[in-house]
């Protein structure tokens, strides 16, 4: 044997005891044992725990509410045209929607479509006849019908229902001042102001009336 030879059988030697005595020590991982970092900030592969982002995906509104949403919008612009639209969509699907249908008619009143209004407040004081809303919305409708003895029977059936309600006297008011009845409109701007006194028409009418 050379001593050539003789240098590579040493350095052969001293590599396998170094191989072999690492590995029965337990130096390098195991299988089945997860690598731990030994810096708190030391990442793992390519990604941790703290990169994964996870979101709540928003709750899908149903198609009456998606209508419902798109009528709001369309009434905060002053389209009342894509309003209309939308509302009457919603309510071919949930036709005794009393709120749907308020919502509606309060459209329909500013398109000037009074019959279709009158029929349909009409229609919710059938599904609720203690809805104040629908009795006074329907009383102005009648006095644009000039159904006005109607209309005020509709306008002191909103109050009895709510009587703390400021602008259920006001309605009523501005009808007796319409018909030419101008004291018992005056005591109902009074009634109204007094409940409410942000009303500021109302101080003018009680001012003009006195």
């Amino acid at each position: 044997m050379s001593l050539f030879q003789l240098i590579l059988l040493i350095i052969s030697v001293v590599v396998f005891a170094i191989f072999f005595r690492q590995l029965f020590s337990g130096a390098f991982p195991k299988r089945g044992v997860d690598y731990e970092a030994k810096r708190e900030d030391e990442q793992i592969g390519g990604i941790t725990q703290m990169d994964k982002t996870f979101s709540t995906p928003e709750p899908q509104l149903s198609r009456v509410e998606q209508l419902s949403k798109m009528a709001n919008e369309a009434l905060e612009k002053g389209d009342f045209i894509e309003a209309d639209k939308a509302l009457s969509s919603a309510l071919i699907l949930e036709k005794e929607n009393v709120d749907l249908m308020l919502q509606y008619g309060f459209v329909l009143i500013h398109l000037k479509r009074f019959m279709e209004a009158k029929e349909l407040y009409r229609e919710v004081i059938g599904l609720d006849s203690d809805n104040d809303m629908a009795h006074v919305s329907l009383a102005n409708v009648l006095h644009q019908l000039d159904e006005d003895e109607l209309a005020l029977e509709h306008h002191r059936k909103a109050i009895a229902l709510d009587p703390t309600y400021a602008p259920h006297y006001f309605n009523y008011a501005n009808t007796l001042y319409d018909l030419n009845d101008k004291e018992t409109a005056r005591v109902n701007y009074q009634k109204a102001f007094e409940l409410d006194p942000t009303i500021e028409e109302a101080e003018r009418m009680i001012k003009e009336l006195s």
